[in-house]
Order: C-alpha cells, then structure tokens, then sequence
C-alpha cells in the first residue's frame, strides 16, 4: 500500500513514515507540507492511503481532504490530529470523508492497525 504524509512538522512526518515503512507491503511514496502540496502529490503519485494533518499553513487538511474527494470520490484519508482544540475540525473530517482519525501523539501499534483495517 502506497502511503502519502501530510504534515507540516518534519519531526511528526519523519516519525510517521518510520511506522509506515515498518509495516509488511506499506511504503511511504512522499511527503507534503501542506495542504495545496498535499493535492499535487495526490494526483501525481495516486496513493492507496493519505495521512493527513488538519493545522497546516497555506492550505489546511480539510480543505485539502474537500480537494481530494472532487479528484477521487475513494480516496482514504486517515486525519492526524492533536486532541486539543481541534475537536469540532476532526468531526468535520469524518463528515466529509475522512476514514479514521489518529491522535497525536501516536503509537506505532495504533497507525498499523488503522492502515490494516483500511
């Protein structure tokens, strides 16, 4: 499975695509910034799974997840969020789409069962 980052944090984005790449037949295929890099790097590399960010500067996850379900009705995006203040947002997130929500911080144990179950 083809796994895209999201997130404006090198340090979480690093973190996660260890996870991803520790787990049998997953691989992280890039990483984005933000939002609007997030959507280019969709449709370039059409991955299987997003790991998206909701609180990103230019362009924020759910704005990108809106972009990404008009270029892909079945896209599956996991949101990657920090539980406080964000709350009503991750709600938003699975409303419009998202798959599943991973809080920050997360645990190695956590992503891959939420990637396996996708």
């Amino acid at each position: 499975m083809r796994v895209l980052l999201v997130d404006d944090s090198k340090t979480t984005a690093k973190q996660l695509g260890q996870i991803v790449n520790d787990i049998p037949n997953f691989e992280v295929v890039d990483i984005a910034t933000n939002g609007a890099e997030a959507l280019k790097l969709y449709k370039q590399h059409a991955p299987d799974i997003v790991c998206m960010d909701i609180v990103m500067p230019v362009m924020n996850g759910l704005q990108a997840l809106r972009g990404m379900l008009v270029q892909d009705p079945d896209a599956k995006v996991v949101v990657i969020s920090s539980v406080g203040g964000v709350g009503g947002k991750v709600v938003e997130a699975l409303k419009l789409g998202a798959k599943s929500v991973i809080s920050k911080p997360f645990e190695a144990e956590q992503i891959r069962e939420v990637l396996e179950a996708l």
